[in-house]
């Protein structure tokens, strides 16, 4: 996951931050979801989804998704609050199902789940997904597999919203094509790596935009390649993402991109961003983020081998006793600080910007249910 630098002094004024009790928001959520036509359980699953970016602290893909994309989804009939996925293919470890629009926050936990299942029989289980909607944070459904004591592999692109240039192009072709892996750690929290292919998902621009401070250098540029700092200037047209690995490194970023493409799009069937149409576009984004395609993987190592948990174990434990080069920042590897933060936030309270908090107040007020109960503010 790319994380931006902390905002410089006197870049933006003080934001309230309320913090919302856990149980409360997965609760109002779920009643959100379910008022919306989701049945019970596929309510709670989406709320969980949704909440795990602001307990990890992605909050560009939490709670503030809401209203700006899950709820419009929902509401203009491009998700299926009723849909049943439907096996197309189905060859014992590898399956091929058709999401039917399906609510993505669900659908992929759904769908790693059968993945972990068929791991458990054969080894290594691949549920290749099309006709799907945004799964939210792609590291939470990697995670459904290291419950079950597996590796997850989750690829997603974006259907057929084109966003990110290829490196020397003047057409947007690629979403922000996200990648995640997850493994289990033994005693130690697991590995979860999160991150999409572009130097920052369009999430983390626009809640920046929204909080009115700038980005940092290496996440836009404008049609010259110039730095741009300024995130209101991607949705204006004066920008456009960069590559992960930033402009040395950048065909790293694009061929991440598009392998992720071939995996979640090629193998299932599902909308691709580099379609023909696509080339006559004037650079900037275009397209919608319909027949999203996922892939799923789990592996149990446990199947093929004894010593694995052990093995992964001493490799983790191994890194955290790393010497630093600063004492006061010991090493750590992508998920051990999601872990406890989640862990803290659960327990203490979900921060929410107080601006964020009203406007579930007022879906809330509209669905006639119970506002997020909160623990005072941060």
């Amino acid at each position: 996951m790319t994380t931006l630098s902390p905002e410089p002094p006197g870049s933006a004024p003080p934001r309230t931050t309320v913090l919302a009790d856990h149980d409360s928001l997965l609760s109002f959520l779920t009643g959100v979801f379910a008022g919306r036509g989701l049945p019970p359980e596929r309510a709670a699953a989406s709320a969980s989804a949704l909440c795990h970016g602001d307990l990890t602290g992605m909050d560009s893909h939490g709670v503030a998704n809401l209203t700006r994309l899950y709820l419009p989804l929902l509401d203009e009939g491009r998700a299926d609050p009723r849909a049943e996925p439907r096996v197309v293919t189905d060859l014992g470890a590898a399956v091929l199902l058709d999401s039917r629009r399906a609510l993505g926050l669900w659908a992929a936990s759904e769908a790693m789940d059968l993945a972990a299942e068929r791991a458990g029989r054969h080894g290594v289980g691949m549920v290749a997904v099309r006709g799907a909607t945004h799964l939210g944070c792609a590291g939470y459904h990697a995670l459904r597999a290291v419950e079950r004591g597996m590796v997850g592999l989750v690829a997603s692109n974006c259907g057929g919203q084109r966003i990110a240039r290829p490196p020397g192009g003047a057409a947007a072709l690629l979403g922000t094509n996200p990648l995640s892996a997850a493994a289990p750690a033994g005693e130690h929290p697991p590995f979860v790596l999160d991150m999409s292919t572009t130097a920052a998902p369009t999430g983390r621009i626009r809640q920046a935009a929204r909080e009115g401070r700038p980005v940092p250098e290496g996440l836009l540029c404008d049609d010259r390649g110039a730095p741009v700092t300024d995130p209101a200037a991607f949705d204006a047209g004066r920008a456009h993402l960069m590559w992960l690995g930033g402009e040395t490194g950048r065909y790293k970023g694009f061929g991440l991109g598009l392998l992720v493409e071939v995996l979640s799009a090629v193998v299932s069937g599902a909308g691709r961003g580099p379609a023909p149409q696509a080339l006559a576009g004037d650079g900037r984004p275009a397209g919608r983020d319909d027949d999203i395609g996922f892939l799923m993987v789990a592996l149990a190592p446990d199947a093929l081998r004894e010593g694995a948990r052990g093995d992964a174990e001493e490799l983790f434990g191994t890194v955290l006793g790393c010497p630093p080069v600063d004492p006061a920042a010991p090493v750590r590897y992508p998920g051990w600080h999601e872990y406890h933060r989640a862990r803290e936030r659960r327990e203490r309270g979900v921060p929410l910007s107080a601006d964020l908090h009203a406007e579930l107040v007022r879906v809330a007020d509209q669905a006639g249910l119970p506002a997020p109960a909160t623990r005072g503010e941060s």
